[in-house]
């Protein structure tokens, strides 16, 4: 039960003080970790001596997030005061699945490599440059969904605190859902600059282009400079940073330590900047900031949603604002 009388912690000011300690807690554990990584200057590498190390092995890692999210679904699916977040959850996963299967399906085969095929079921999906197995198409099902549930896990129940209690009264002073937030536009901005100049003058290669940093730099971008100003108060970022870390956590005891040394899934140099991870069988810098992309992507869009129905309006007027009476 919540103390009403307790001063209130998710107002804006709180909200963005938040907001700042998070991203204060990502670069402390980031900038020491890269340092630490850099000082690898002759990694060693995985010798592999049996044909199938890993049979089956990327189908069976999938439980790594089906698992969770099955304990999550439950206990989600059957709480009674969650009508409002199921609504709104169901809405953000329609938007973001397709969005990752449209990146297999389109650019699967520019982006990555599937080379050890005893790892997978065998069953493949017809995409644009060859078939993509299955499980790529059951991973960002399961992943977008564990991310979400995680996130409204914490914000409904573990650190329910400094949630926002009530959406209806909190968005009656939105006029229209859709603000152009200038930082977010200079951030991307900056971010495919760099990557490309690196790519071009800094990487071991010069041939190709950063395709696969600059998709996930547009996909989450473009909601964030749309929507971030409306969505930052109602975000809860504690439940935010929650999320984060153990998602990072699974992936990358999934992409080091199995994935990319046992050749599950692999990237095209071409397609990334160049920057890679020696100490982690050279993974590329841009699996790491996938991540990060993602889990920022999925909760903007799920408080949006929650924002739109909370207000009650359809979605034009909701998103654009009431058109002027002629």
């Amino acid at each position: 039960m919540i103390d009403k009388e307790t001063p209130s912690t998710h107002e804006p000011e709180n909200q963005a003080h938040a907001f700042l300690i998070f991203f204060a807690i990502v670069m402390l554990i980031v900038v020491p970790a890269a340092i630490t990584l850099h000082s690898v200057e002759h990694p060693g590498a995985l010798v592999i001596l049996e044909a199938n190390p890993t049979p089956r092995g990327y189908t069976v890692s999938l439980l790594l997030f089906v698992l969770p999210l099955a304990c999550l679904a439950w206990w989600f699916l059957r709480h009674p005061r969650l009508r409002f977040s199921r609504k709104s959850f169901w809405w953000t996963i329609g938007i973001l699945v397709p969005g990752g299967f449209v990146l297999d399906l389109l650019f699967g085969n520019a982006f990555f490599l599937f080379e050890n095929r005893e790892a997978i079921l065998g069953v493949f999906v017809p995409a644009l440059g060859g078939p993509i197995p299955l499980e790529e198409f059951v991973f960002y099902v399961s992943g977008f969904m564990l991310i979400l549930l995680t996130y409204i896990w914490c914000d409904e129940y573990w650190l329910v605190k400094y949630n926002v209690p009530d959406y209806v009264e909190a968005a009656k002073g939105i006029r229209r859902i859709v603000q152009f937030h200038a930082g977010s536009l200079a951030l991307g901005t900056v971010l495919l600059a760099a990557a490309f100049v690196y790519k071009k003058i800094f990487a071991a290669t010069a041939d190709g282009f950063p395709s696969y940093f600059t998709y996930l730099v547009l996909a989450s971008i473009t909601p964030s400079v749309g929507f971030f100003d409306t969505a930052k108060p109602f975000i809860n970022w504690r439940a935010f940073g929650f999320t984060f870390f153990p998602i990072v956590l699974i992936s990358l005891l999934w992409e080091v330590t199995l994935a990319v040394p046992y050749q599950w899934w692999g990237y095209k140099t071409e397609s990334m900047i160049g920057i890679y991870i020696g100490a982690w069988s050279n993974l590329p810098i841009e699996a790491v900031c996938v991540w990060l992309a993602v889990t920022f992507t999925t909760v903007i869009v799920y408080e949006v949603m929650k924002i739109w129905h909370a207000m009650g309006k359809k979605a034009g007027e909701a998103f654009l604002g009431s058109r002027p009476l002629h």
